[in-house]
């Protein structure tokens, strides 16, 4: 494999081959969001704050999402980049800012594939238990085991990271029908639940007001952001898309699928689930759901479906993070090894490798949360902190970006300047007040799921992390980034021939 050099003449500079469509980006994006995953885990998680009220945290999370996917898909007409953030917030804010985006985007990505991989291996383990297979060499599988949760996944992450390799347009097929058999599970599942669950629907459910307490609100609202977190996904590859418009397609029409999903998903669970069923079964939760509303071997098509989404969302992390990295390398804020190309692949096959191993590494790291349940809630609240900062900066990128529309055409300003502001200072807000109470809940740090400095801390890493690494950039490796804010011109490379 031969790869192009970095910093070469404008001819042979770093360039993606474009051989998407919407389809194929709506597949990424889908398969980002993961919403078998969310559903079967994220809702169980959300219950523990917010009891039987997820269809009212996950509609008022869907608000200010909504916002940020109308900034990311203005930006997107005007300026497409593999980086997206990195690239709008530098331009229209400050360089600092937008190496701060793409950054901390890296980083929880590299958090979210750990915890997927140990979600993903937990399902593996479900299913053998299910098949009979109980022991291993003498070992007794626990699915709920950190360790033996996190070997398995990490089989299926070199796995999926070497497909991602090989194109991305082979990546979106697998992705596709992966997505196809979830969607067809989950919905009959759901649907039969909705009808035939024995717990009495209440409009209570859907009403926000009726939520416990402020702090259960703010967390509530920033796991739900998590759950949307992966339609942008989309954005990260509208470098390879035929149609830049294609991209912003794909990206909204992934988040209102969501919705449609995660409510049919929520009022399903609180349909069949008790309150505490719902919050006490964590990474088995959809397998627990299944088991009520059929016996096998039906029931274990809901795990199967959960461990499809899990495979299908580990590769659609790998493959925007390689391409944000591809896009920060190409301004040498990070090194030239991540916009290396594949001339046989057309992709950043080196990046791509490098991710997998980096989130080999963390999942490691994450073994001293020995628990899954525990490491689950730890990495949702922490990546659910600085998804909200990295969504919040890239709205405000386009407030300011388009602020003149405000004088043009009020109607467009609305849509363009105060919708995307006002979803930036909810976002801010939450995970602002969320940090607070961390802060205020403990008055020491332990390496616990329930220890709120610990909580605070690893968001707080995340983000420090990245001005030591902003500041590397800017004054060792001189990138021209932050002296104008512009990336590179996703336009200028002569591009690859489109795969046949």
């Amino acid at each position: 494999m031969s790869d192009q050099p970095f910093g070469a003449a404008p001819p042979a500079r770093p360039a993606l081959r474009k051989s998407l469509g919407v389809l194929d980006g709506i597949a990424v994006a889908a398969s980002s969001t993961a919403a078998t995953t969310s559903i079967g885990i994220g809702l169980g998680v959300t219950a523990g704050v917010v009891g039987l009220h997820l269809p009212a945290i996950m509609l008022l999370a869907f608000l200010p999402v909504l916002g940020i996917a109308g900034a990311f898909s203005r930006l997107n007409r005007v300026e497409p980049n593999a980086g997206n953030g990195y690239v709008w917030v530098g331009r229209s804010l400050s360089p600092w800012l937008g190496f701060m985006v793409g950054w901390v985007n890296i980083v929880a990505t590299l958090a979210f594939l750990a915890y997927t991989t140990a979600v993903t291996g937990s399902a593996l383990i479900q299913l053998a238990g299910q098949a009979g297979l109980h022991r291993v060499a003498g070992l007794a599988l626990d699915p709920g085991s950190t360790v033996q949760t996190t070997a398995v996944g990490i089989v299926v992450l070199v796995a999926v990271t070497l497909t991602a390799v090989t194109g991305i347009r082979t990546a979106a097929r697998l992705q596709t029908g992966l997505l196809v058999f979830e969607y067809v599970v989950l919905l009959g599942f759901c649907g039969y639940g909705i009808v035939h669950g024995p717990h009495a629907f209440s409009l209570s459910w859907f009403d926000p007001f009726a939520i416990p307490s402020t702090s259960a609100l703010a967390q509530g609202m920033l796991l739900s952001v998590f759950c949307y977190w992966g339609f942008e996904a989309a954005f990260s590859v509208n470098e390879e898309v035929r149609d830049p418009r294609d991209a912003s397609r794909a990206g909204i029409i992934t988040l209102v699928t969501m919705l449609a999903l995660f409510l049919i998903g929520s009022v399903a669970f609180q349909r069949v689930l008790s309150e505490p069923e719902l919050a006490g079964h964590g990474a088995q939760g959809l397998a627990f759901f299944g088991d009520r509303l059929a016996s096998q071997p039906l029931a274990a098509l809901p795990l199967v479906a959960l461990m499809f989404s899990a495979v299908a969302s580990l590769q659609a992390g790998v493959i925007p993070t390689a391409r944000a990295m591809f896009a920060m390398s190409r301004d040498r804020t990070l090194g030239p090894v991540w916009s290396k190309v594949s001339s046989r692949y057309g992709t950043p096959a080196a990046g791509t490798l490098l991710i997998g191993a980096l989130a080999t590494v963390i999942a490691a790291l994450a073994l001293v949360i020995p628990r899954l349940a525990d490491m689950i809630i730890a990495t949702v609240s922490a990546v659910g902190i600085v998804v909200a900062l990295s969504y919040a900066l890239t709205a405000l990128a386009a407030a300011v970006r388009f602020r003149s529309l405000l004088r043009e055409d009020w109607r467009q300003g609305v849509r363009a300047v105060v919708l995307p502001a006002l979803s930036a200072v909810a976002l801010l807000g939450l995970g602002g007040y969320l940090g607070w109470s961390f802060y205020t809940s403990t008055d020491h740090l332990e390496l616990r799921a329930d220890n709120g400095w610990f909580l605070l801390l690893t968001p707080l890493v995340m983000i420090t992390s990245g001005f030591v690494a902003a500041a590397w950039a800017k004054w060792v490796r001189r990138s021209p980034y932050f002296r104008t804010g512009d990336g590179t011109d996703a336009d200028a490379p002569q591009l690859l021939p489109t795969a046949p």
